[in-house]
């Protein structure tokens, strides 16, 4: 019978191991569903044979933690969890969270900042001789040197800064069974070199001649332009068929991205998909309530990886890559017999989706052999030419979920690529979603409706949103559903002025849309949108781009946004009167906000519509 592997020396002597070959140290709780990476890895790891401890949350204060499983035969494992552990314990106004998701009891305080650098440098003045190979996305996306929004500066490459041995970057499949596999051959890790999909460094002596050279970790420090340069060559060659190895210098060291590694074949991600998780938390966890950041994927399933929509705020491209390969039919309908069986299903499949929900396969046939575009989009600003919209597979896999006798109900709640979707011709797929799979609200992700700000976003024009949300509800009503739709709006992001976000706001009362929640855009290593606020520029035009970074002016934008919220009324005002728009001040059919008054705010309640998010 399967069971969580060890977490502690007494499951390991319990399973009659005197020692183990990894030691896989998350700043995560452990919880071993195929949603959470650490899952994945080590049990892809035990279905080779190899013998896997899980170290969750050590204590860095102490070396009790990281000793108790003895030195590891092979080598240590580290990555910070599912998230950057700066995106789980700050805000994006750098304000510490109340709570974390990926901790018992949703506790913060269980990980350090920088997770990936302080377990390293613990787990190596411990044992220096032990191999350590970083993971996971907070080592992904930092793998060279990356501006740094909680510090205001430039840190160079983590594999640098730790002073791990081997970085592994994307989902890591592939490369952790090649890296094993070679370990337990005898090879010394600072002899593998050559694993597609990982990052390694040398003596600049022994730089090698293959790939491309990016601006040096001093030279994007001391020059944005040179940082924006040093952008574009990083992810331009995220593509698995045409990219290149990427070299940047830091000092005396070179760091050298080897080439991407392939996708996980159907077959593969089938495999990966059909190892024994026992899909819940440890139970350790139980007397404090549980990891939470099992609930929203406990009963979902992922069909997909990858995502060629490319928006520039978005890590995946970097993470994932662009090229979409999915589970087979066959494994997802086995995941959702799996799900029915189990204690707490309730009759609700919460999700069957993943980057994008609506991908399946490649935007067209030309990446397969080319790869993707470089420099180029495939849905924006306008969709190519060449790009392929088809939902019927997919739409036979909902089908077939959906009747399966144990299940009431399927949802979709991955993000809908709304404007790959009105590309296709036969509407089935539309129709059915509306009718079947939204669970009385669809969210979305127009994020804005400026074409200036759109663009620098890396996202389709507003018309695209309009036309499907005029659809949307037409499909509704034709199904006698009363539902929502709910859109992902982003405030300041590199682009936005603040006439942007007064267009913005005057859409949203147009067509009478209420956000509950607006995102202020969070400067996260690793995205376009983070290389152009941090640098002005635009990586692939190199031209200025206007980027706020002023907290005050940052909320006068976000309050436009919900300009209607009484407590936002000041702020509204101000921002209106720095605009010059005096005309959206007053009690008019278009006014934003009644203006000072001892009245002020109270119009605005009035307004209030009883069915937030829908357009009539």
């Amino acid at each position: 019978m399967n069971t969580f592997l060890p977490v502690n020396k007494k499951d390991m002597l319990q399973r009659g191991w005197d020692e183990v070959d990894f030691v896989y140290i998350t700043g995560d709780a452990y919880v071993d569903h195929p949603s959470f990476g650490a899952a994945i890895i080590t049990r892809v790891l035990e279905s080779k044979g190899f013998k896997v401890a899980v170290l969750s949350q050590p204590d860095v204060h102490s070396a009790a933690d990281f000793v108790q499983f003895g030195k590891p035969r092979l080598a240590y494992l580290i990555t910070s969890g599912n998230i950057d552990s700066m995106v789980a314990h700050y805000t994006v106004a750098k304000k510490r969270r109340s709570t974390d998701a990926y901790t018992a009891g949703g506790k913060t305080g269980k990980r350090p900042d920088r997770a990936v650098t302080v377990y390293t440098k613990t787990v190596k003045k411990l044992y220096p001789d032990v191999p350590v190979i970083i993971g996971g996305l907070e080592a992904s996306l930092r793998r060279f040197a990356h501006y740094d929004y909680w510090d205001n500066a430039v840190r160079p490459s983590i594999l640098v800064e730790s002073g791990a041995d081997l970085l592994i970057q994307g989902m890591g499949e592939h490369q952790i069974s090649e890296l094993a596999l070679r370990l337990d051959g005898g090879e010394r890790i600072n002899e593998i070199h050559d694993i597609l999909g990982t990052t390694y460094c040398v003596d600049v002596r022994e730089t090698p001649y293959v790939g491309t050279e990016c601006p040096s970790y001093e030279n994007v420090k001391a020059n944005k332009a040179e940082y924006a340069k040093a952008t574009r060559i990083q992810q331009d060659e995220q593509d698995h068929i045409r990219g290149r190895a990427i070299k940047q210098k830091h000092g005396k060291l070179m760091v050298i991205q080897n080439p991407p590694s392939p996708p996980l074949t159907t077959e593969e991600l089938d495999e990966v998909y059909s190892l024994p998780y026992m899909r819940t938390y440890h139970p350790m966890y139980e007397a404090q309530g549980g990891v939470p950041g099992i609930k929203e994927v406990e009963f979902s399933i992922t069909h997909n990886r990858g995502c060629f929509g490319g928006c520039n705020f978005c890590s995946i491209a970097f993470h994932q890559g662009r090229y979409v390969t999915s589970r087979s039919k066959k494994s997802i309908i086995e995941e959702a017999k799996l799900l029915t069986a189990l204690p707490d299903f309730k009759g609700y499949i919460h999700d069957v989706g993943g980057p994008t929900a609506n991908f399946r396969k490649p935007s067209c046939e030309m990446q397969k052999e080319k790869g993707l575009c470089k420099g180029k989009k495939c849905l924006a600003p306008k969709p190519c030419p060449n790009l392929t919209a088809d939902h019927s597979e997919y739409l036979e896999i909902l089908r077939e979920v959906r009747s399966l006798p144990e299940v009431k109900k399927v949802f979709i709640r991955s993000g809908i690529r709304y404007d790959y979707l009105m590309l296709d011709r036969d509407e089935s797929f539309f129709r059915e979603l509306v009718k079947y799979h939204v669970s009385g609200q669809l969210k979305v992700a127009p994020e804005h409706c400026s074409a200036a700000v759109l663009d620098k976003m890396g996202k389709p024009h507003i018309e695209a949103y309009i036309e499907f949300s005029r659809r949307y509800f037409e499909y509704s009503g034709e199904a006698n559903k009363d539902q929502y739709l709910v859109p992902y709006l982003m405030s300041s992001h590199p682009g936005s002025t603040l006439d942007d976000a007064i267009e913005l706001a005057l859409f949203l009362k147009k067509n009478r849309i209420r956000p509950e929640q607006v995102q202020d855009f969070y400067p996260t290593p690793g995205t376009v949108s983070t290389a152009m606020y941090y640098t002005g520029l635009d990586p692939y035009t190199m031209k200025e781009v206007y980027c706020t970074k002023n907290p005050h002016e940052k909320a006068l934008q976000r309050a436009l946004l919900q300009y209607y919220v009484p407590k936002n009324a000041p702020l509204v005002e101000e921002a209106l009167r720095k605009a010059h728009r005096y005309d959206l001040i007053g009690t008019g059919d278009m006014c934003l906000v009644r203006g000072s008054s001892p009245n002020n705010g109270r119009h605005n309640s009035r307004q209030t519509n009883n069915k937030k998010g829908k357009r009539r």
